[in-house]
């Protein structure tokens, strides 16, 4: 089932990567609660039930697992949960998120977010706009450009 639903997965389980002779694939670098979540993606079809809470963080995770795992859907209904999710707190690693991803939706609606009057400034005070500023820099000259006409 991994291999069908991810040309990922079909390389290292089928292809001529160690994998295929190896009685165990290890996944070190995913948390195992986002791994459980992109397991029950690939066998449903669906996200799992999650805490609104817990929801955005989620979706994070589960976005760079799409993409690294060449999920296309899981990571349109990503994008989706994470658009639906933007607020001051999470704005500016979403924005990073979405460059690093290639998700063209989720950025143009952060940068909407952002261009409501106050949120750049709370943006800007959080934690995640040092994580922006330094990994993505190209995205605030980007921003800089559509806010100043």
């Amino acid at each position: 089932m991994l291999a069908a639903r991810s040309a990922v997965f079909r390389a290292e389980l089928l292809g001529p990567m160690k994998e295929k002779t190896a009685a165990r694939v290890r996944i070190d670098d995913m948390d195992p609660k986002v791994f459980r979540a992109l397991l029950h993606f690939i066998c449903t079809d669906s996200l799992p039930e999650m805490d609104d809470g817990d929801t955005a963080a989620m979706a994070q995770h589960l976005l760079v697992a799409a993409d690294r795992y060449d999920m296309e859907r899981l990571k349109l209904i990503c994008e989706g949960k994470l658009c639906s999710h933007l607020c001051k707190s999470t704005a500016a690693t979403t924005l990073a998120l979405a460059e690093q991803h290639g998700c063209g939706t989720l950025k143009k609606a952060c940068f909407k977010f952002l261009t409501y009057p106050g949120n750049l400034k709370a943006v800007m005070a959080s934690e995640g706009f040092q994580h922006l500023r330094s990994s993505c820099p190209s995205v605030l000259e980007e921003l800089v450009a559509k806010l100043v006409p």
